[in-house]
């Protein structure tokens, strides 16, 4: 049986918080809704003391900006750009449309279209999170989505100018300086300056996500991407100062991050414990891992490597860290994740920041039924149908009109009927005519 070295606080305490976030953000949906930009431009004054003449950057305000990133960013930005781009085009070409024939001159078929417009979330607030505008803009400019609207916040009242250098290289038709609910609110519903678009990507925090939930269906989201999740599964190979370093690594994205240990060690586990105490103080973003670590960090023993990847599974975390003898075990023993990340070589960080999968992954258990942002996402998968053999057509009517009176659908019969007279030169009982 699994046992806790360390255990999160109360989910009921977690629960009540979640609560207070969806109410706040029902409030502020409910107000854009009804006064658009007047609201929008008061929230970005309340949260983000910013308020400019316009918050969609121009195309001259956007090379200023670009103009002062140093070069060695940008270029770090071209390379990890690159390596987005080729892992999404490579998911792209494995996308094939089809049309097959399943009976004579009956073809079916379908196709991959994207959608019309996409609403790019780039996180900011504290951090400049560049490497989201890659995940989002870049994957939806492969998917081959013709307007893509980004968003990311100001830092402290300033222009992140980091930020907006990735957006304008990733491709983004449009650059807002907004951030938090209102502007995935604006996005979503649209306002007199912000046209609305028919999905939203992007990863946030909690009002982020919560925002994006309650939107849903109104318009379409990639996922649901909360607060940020990491999970090491070790056995007593691994090396646990590697192993704390991996868990604060993501306990640093906000005090609501979980940071999780499944190992088969526990003296594993109490060593992992150790560094990470150790390491904490001396951490300059201490003020968002240490919080993070002491409400939402874990530490389970299992018995067996095949418990660990149960309980991972059970998880069903963003991140899952194998850091084991042989951590390819993982791809045939674990189905639940948002991403695994295979044997100490590499790490979550990489993921994130630089290796070209997308970051963009699911949280608080949604990986149990959906993977993360692809190119996929931003594709609608279609179908047509056509017949144009008399005789195909003929019995396809005959066997409509037996299958809808069976579900006492008549309408749907006579459909079936029609066809079935016409191209079988038969007669149909229920026309006054009694003739096709």
């Amino acid at each position: 049986m699994p046992r806790h070295l360390k255990t999160p606080v109360p989910a009921a305490q977690v629960t009540a918080a979640r609560a207070d976030v969806a109410e706040r953000v029902r409030v502020i949906l409910d107000d854009i809704r009804e006064r658009g930009d007047d609201a929008v431009r008061g929230y970005s004054q309340k949260f983000d003391n910013w308020s400019p003449e316009s918050f969609r950057l121009a195309p001259d305000e956007i090379r200023r900006i670009v103009s002062r990133v140093p070069d060695t960013v940008l270029d770090d930005i071209r390379f990890v750009q690159r390596q987005v781009r080729t892992f999404a085009q490579a998911q792209r070409d494995a996308l094939a449309d089809i049309e097959i024939e399943t009976l004579p001159g009956v073809r079916l078929g379908h196709r991959h279209i994207p959608v019309s417009g996409a609403g790019a979330y780039v996180p900011g607030g504290r951090y400049p999170l560049t490497a989201s505008a890659h995940m989002t803009i870049v994957t939806a400019k492969v998917a081959g989505v013709p307007r893509v609207a980004a968003c990311t916040p100001p830092i402290h009242g300033e222009i992140p100018a980091a930020t907006v250098a990735a957006m304008h290289l990733a491709g983004a038709d449009e650059i807002y300086l907004l951030g938090g609910v209102q502007a995935v609110a604006a996005l979503a519903v649209g306002t007199e300056t912000v046209p609305r678009v028919p999905m939203i990507a992007g990863p946030g925090n909690a009002y982020v996500a919560e925002a994006k939930r309650q939107l849903f269906g109104e318009v379409g989201i990639d996922l649901f991407a909360g607060p940020t999740e990491i999970l090491v599964i070790a056995d007593e190979h691994a090396d646990p100062f590697v192993v704390a370093v991996d868990l604060l690594s993501q306990a640093e994205h906000g005090p609501d991050s979980p940071a999780v240990l499944v190992t088969t060690s526990e003296e594993l586990g109490r060593e992992v414990e150790r560094h990470v105490e150790r390491l904490l103080p001396g951490m300059p973003t201490r003020d968002f891992a240490e919080p993070a670590w002491r409400d939402h960090g874990e530490i389970v023993v299992a018995d067996t490597l095949d418990e660990a990847f149960g309980i991972a599974d059970a998880y069903a975390s963003e991140h899952v860290e194998v850091l084991t003898e042989n951590p390819r075990q993982a791809l045939e023993k674990m189905r639940d994740y948002g991403a695994l990340f295979l044997g100490e070589g590499t790490c979550v960080s990489y993921g994130d920041k630089v290796i070209g999968t997308n970051h963009v992954l699911p949280t608080r258990g949604a990986a149990r039924y959906t993977g993360g942002l692809w190119v996929g996402k931003y594709l609608k998968t279609v179908t047509y149908q056509e017949v144009t053999d008399t005789a195909s057509a003929a019995l396809l009517g005959e066997v409509c009109g037996r299958a809808a009176r069976v579900e006492l659908f008549e309408g749907h019969a006579r459909s079936g009927d029609v066809r079935a007279a016409k191209y079988g030169n038969g007669t149909l009982p229920w026309n006054e005519e009694g003739a096709a």
